[in-house]
């Protein structure tokens, strides 16, 4: 009788755990980036040539906010307009066609220096063409914003054969704006020593900063629109071998979103050293 209950108990316990409810195995998502963790960066494009005697200061202005913002302020210096023809002894000339594009986009400046922040139109303002007393102003408006885009920069360089290769990421954080929307991608070297006219006259051992030397998308960008729908992240790769006069450890990628056609709003921008 005592094998009889022990047997019955044991059959009891395998029909309970038979019965018991196995929870399924859930994979959690991997979220997307959170919003208010990418911080805003803007873009300076900074007009300039060295035959303008004011330009120096505006180079100042502009590395004087970079030291204040760091990685958050983007400049690029774009020699174009009727400052920029080089002189007989320049050894280099910094004019590019993809600069004499963007200036013909942005819109020529009245005087110099002159930069463009975001490549946005301000209230109140005519064009985009902004002196220099403005822009400490108009670049902590622009970094109060919160961005609506983010964009990365990976750089893998090969020191020997100076082939770089870019690989630029998109990826939409809130509503993007409805439109044309773009990315361009540029190529700047830094520190480059060459003629410049300065108020002491010209100066054969100046250094040109953040200078625009080419870009790896056309001057007004690529379209991206059919590429952001649904919130999916965009990737594109792009090659370019950097010529053998350009100090690579001074160059860096500058790549941005903005708008297109009649709007040219910088969205989002971010920089990557070469090396």
């Amino acid at each position: 009788m005592q094998k009889m209950k022990s047997l019955l108990a044991l059959l009891s316990l395998c029909f309970f755990l038979s019965c018991e409810e196995i929870p399924p195995v859930i994979t959690p998502v991997k979220p997307g980036t959170d919003p208010n963790s990418v911080p805003r960066r803007i873009l300076v494009e900074e007009f300039t040539g060295v035959r303008c005697v004011n330009c120096p200061a505006g180079t100042a202005e502009v590395l004087n906010l970079k030291g204040i913002y760091k990685e958050q302020l983007i400049p690029v210096g774009i020699h174009a307009g009727s400052f920029a023809p080089p002189y007989p002894d320049s050894k280099l000339d910094f004019r590019t066609p993809e600069g004499d594009g963007i200036i013909n986009l942005l819109g020529r400046p009245l005087g110099y220096p002159s930069a463009v922040i975001n490549r946005k139109k301000f209230e109140n303002e005519f064009d985009l063409q902004l002196n220099r007393g403005q822009w400490a102003g108009f670049v902590a408006a622009e970094l109060a914003q919160a961005p609506v885009v983010e964009v990365r920069v990976v750089n893998n360089y090969n020191v020997l054969s100076r082939q770089l290769s870019v690989q630029v990421e998109v990826e939409p954080l809130r509503s993007l704006p409805a439109g044309d929307l773009r990315l361009s991608v540029m190529l700047a070297e830094d520190k480059v020593v060459d003629v410049q006219l300065t108020p002491d006259g010209k100066q054969s051992d100046y250094s040109h900063r953040h200078n625009l030397r080419d870009m790896l998308t056309p001057f007004d960008g690529e379209p991206l629109s059919n590429a952001l729908v649904g919130g999916k992240k965009w990737n594109k790769t792009y090659n370019f071998t950097l010529p053998a006069a350009w100090v690579d450890s001074n160059c860096s990628i500058i790549a941005f979103v903005h708008l297109g056609g009649s709007t040219l709003d910088v969205l989002q921008a971010a920089e990557g050293k070469v090396r």
